[in-house]
């Protein structure tokens, strides 16, 4: 089993220049956890997140600043800056999170399972060879198939035990 048995194939996306009311009605009208930012090749850009939509209205990341000489220094002004795009964004490409990571249709749910923790990435798209979106995968996914498995081992446990049990009746 791989990626390309459990993804999604229709994949609601979103444009760069799509309000963040839109992607907020799309989330919750069809109960998702992200939408792919794509462009006009069908490629992913960037992805929304409920995260990135929760940091909206978070208080900003303050920077701390250094003292020296007099004058104070801002440190991690970066974080503070992105904070801040984030919190005032009225469209996709203001909020999104970009690089997004992506995983082929080919993959082993191992490797999916590894780089959503590792990169904490949730939904992932799925890419073919050259790059462009085919379909969709999230944590849900991953989660229905370890679901059927352990489902499958409980039955083939409960019928070796039935087994042992009539085969220690009948000896």
């Amino acid at each position: 089993m791989n990626v390309g048995d459990i993804m999604t194939h229709e994949v609601i996306t979103v444009r760069m220049d799509t309000k963040v009311g839109e992607i907020a009605r799309l989330f919750r009208e069809h109960q998702l956890s992200g939408l792919p930012v794509v462009n006009d090749a069908n490629e992913p850009i960037g992805i929304v997140t409920e995260l990135d939509m929760i940091t909206r209205h978070a208080r900003p990341k303050l920077p701390t600043y250094l003292p020296l000489l007099g004058a104070y220094l801002p440190l991690r002004s970066k974080e503070y800056q992105e904070s801040l795009r984030r919190i005032t964004g009225v469209v996709a490409q203001d909020i999104m999170t970009a690089p997004v990571n992506t995983i082929g249709a080919d993959a082993s749910i191992e490797d999916l399972a590894t780089q959503m923790i590792s990169n904490r990435s949730n939904p992932l798209p799925v890419v073919d060879a050259s790059g462009r979106m085919i379909g969709i995968v999230s944590r849900t996914d991953v989660l229905a198939v370890f679901e059927d498995i352990d489902v499958q081992l409980e039955e083939e446990m409960e019928e070796g035990d039935a087994e042992r049990k009539a085969a220690s009746h009948g000896g």
